[in-house]
């Protein structure tokens, strides 16, 4: 009713600036004198007076209207996260669920195409991506991709569960959970067309992103009134991503060089100047989304730890899809039991697969693998990291080794919480 309202003043106001324009443009002078005598001072003090009034009604029936229109149809979900922190897990949590369109590190293509650049330099072309993506504007990889393309072009395509049923794929229903093995077989060959398609006929679009190291980057789309933006920001104690980064070395040094501005030149990151960029970026999201955040941001950010995750899975899950609007379904709960009630850390090769593995040993591996002096040169590097994102940090060798001692500490009764946060103070 108000928007009726003031759309009916607008028009009030439109018509009688158009009167008055025939008044004054349209009449001789002589003819207007002869009709009316009152000086057009006064007409034109009077005009004034009443468009005043006018816009003053505007602004009062204005001041009654919704700020925005209703939300998209969609929900938008970004995981927000840094290579080996366990990102292509969680973007397995919501990549099996059916209502979920996902894909993992789209912004893959805008790195390998502009690899001369910084980090910095490809937020811009990232985020734009990342934009499209959500909107499920596919056009976008018209600029990285081949113009003749298949499924089997993206990148860890077969990650997504959407891209592997119908109407992507005809070999899997949406409630299955699938496997990139078997998706790999039998769906490589679809036309790329159908990954615009399907992302158009599900109610969540979710993506893992790990080239995103600033926050406010992402402002311009947690205002874009186009997206039902959220962002999940998952973090790990560096000493694990570490251990991990050191069974992908070769398959990180090209992304090392874009972190580091080498100007295209791949590094192995032996003196952790890249776990530096990482940590860093992490304390710099925390931060900016709990230290005097913008309003625009309440109930759009969740910070997320690995290791409380692999400790609770059914209950951090449930929060995650709780924040997301989803709901956990009989399969799903059965699916997560198995894949993280499995044997042992995992091997080597099995570096970027999601499979069954005990995923309490995969988050304490590394106070057994690495040396205690990597261990001291981490915490040098990421010390900051460590203390707010509440890890603890190991003195001596023993303190490491010691398994019974817990190294990732409960989540402190004063950390930031949205519930909590008046944007007026």
């Amino acid at each position: 009713m108000p928007f009726k309202n003031s759309y009916l003043i607008l028009f009030s106001i439109h018509f009688l600036l158009q009167k008055i324009r025939i008044f004054f443009s349209c009449c001789p002078s002589s003819v207007r004198m002869a009709r009316i005598r009152i000086p057009s001072t006064v007409v034109i003090i009077f005009v004034t007076v009443q468009t005043g009034f006018l816009l003053f009604m505007y602004a009062r029936y204005s001041s009654f209207m919704p700020q925005s229109e209703e939300k998209p149809s969609q929900v938008h979900i970004l995981i927000l996260s840094s290579w080996r922190s366990g990102s292509s897990f969680v973007g397995q949590l919501f990549s099996q669920h059916p209502s979920v369109f996902y894909l993992m590190e789209p912004a893959w293509h805008v790195w390998v195409t502009m690899y001369q650049n910084s980090a910095k330099v490809l937020h811009m072309a990232v985020r734009d991506l990342v934009r499209s993506v959500f909107l499920c504007d596919m056009s976008v990889f018209d600029a990285y991709m081949p113009w003749k393309r298949n499924l089997s072009d993206l990148f860890q395509w077969a990650a997504s569960r959407a891209l592997c049923s119908a109407p992507a794929c005809d070999s899997f229903q949406r409630t299955d959970i699938t496997s990139e093995l078997a998706c790999k077989t039998l769906c490589g060959r679809y036309p790329f067309s159908k990954v615009e398609e399907a992302c158009k006929t599900y109610s969540h679009v979710v993506i893992k992103e790990v080239r995103f190291f600033d926050l406010k980057v992402l402002y311009p789309l947690l205002t874009d009134p186009s997206l039902n933006l959220k962002i999940i920001h998952l973090v790990r104690d560096p000493r694990a991503v570490v251990k991990s980064r050191e069974q992908s070395v070769k398959a990180l040094a090209r992304d090392n060089g874009i972190v580091l501005s080498t100007n295209g030149t791949k590094v192995e990151d032996s003196k952790y100047k890249v776990m530096q960029e990482v940590c860093r970026s992490h304390v710099q999201i925390y931060e900016t989304a709990s230290l005097k955040p913008p309003n625009f941001l309440k109930d759009r950010y969740l910070m997320v730890r690995f290791e409380d995750l692999v400790r609770d899975p059914l209950s951090e899950i449930s929060e995650m899809y709780k924040f997301a609007d989803l709901s956990l379904t009989p399969r799903l709960k059965s699916w997560i039991y198995n894949i993280t009630h499995g044997q042992g850390p995992g091997k080597k090769k099995e570096a970027f697969k999601i499979t069954s593995r005990d995923a309490v040993s995969v988050s304490q591996a590394w106070r057994n693998v690495l040396s205690f002096q990597k261990v001291k040169k981490i915490q040098e590097v990421c010390k900051g990291a460590i203390n707010i994102l509440g890890y603890q940090l190991v003195d001596s060798e023993k303190e490491q080794r010691d398994l019974a001692l817990d190294l990732v500490l409960p989540r402190r009764q004063n950390q930031f919480s949205w519930s909590s946060f008046n944007p007026k103070h």
